[in-house]
């Protein structure tokens, strides 16, 4: 069992680098101003394309409050090209996520179930938001596919972060 640290409320989020569908490269931690950045499960998981469907209805809510959002899985090239050719997400998305990658954003790690599901190792649910600092503002992990923060919830949050210069919580140690 791989056992993962937490990543910290207001720690620098981690310089971690993937390829993109469609050429170059997802850098969360290199890109300016504010970011979102959710990891689902892969190709397999009905519950994830659901999820990004709402995330891309709101992209552009996202983009006028001044968020740039991008999505990771630990999918191979072809499957995350394949569902961004079926589901048509507008904000980039990465591939390729490992183990070690996982570990550092502070994810839950799952073995599939079957060879049917996937073929490696894949993170469970994750929602990162980064300040302009480059800090974790907002951290949300989850161990199973169900248990998901509210994107509607997330995009009133962050305008009202971005309004009222609200500081991040959850840092007493």
């Amino acid at each position: 069992m791989t056992q993962c640290s937490k990543l910290a409320a207001g720690a620098a989020f981690p310089g971690l680098v993937w390829p993109a569908v469609g050429g170059g490269t997802l850098d969360v931690a290199a890109m300016q101003g504010w970011r979102l950045l959710a990891v689902y499960r892969g190709k397999h998981c009905p519950l994830c394309k659901r999820y990004l469907k709402t995330l891309d209805g709101l992209h552009d809510e996202f983009r006028t409050a001044g968020v740039t959002v991008s999505a990771v899985s630990a999918d191979p090239k072809e499957k995350a090209e394949a569902d961004v050719a079926e589901q048509g997400w507008r904000f980039p998305v990465g591939y390729g996520l490992t183990i070690e990658h996982m570990c550092k954003l502070g994810l839950y790690v799952s073995d599939p179930r079957s060879p049917q599901e996937t073929d490696r190792p894949f993170a469970e649910p994750g929602l990162f938001l980064v300040n302009p600092q480059g800090s974790a503002q907002i951290i949300d992990v989850s161990n199973a596919p169900f248990a998901r923060p509210d994107l509607q919830m997330i995009l009133n949050g962050v305008k009202t972060i971005i309004e009222k210069s609200y500081p991040v919580r959850g840092t007493h140690a």
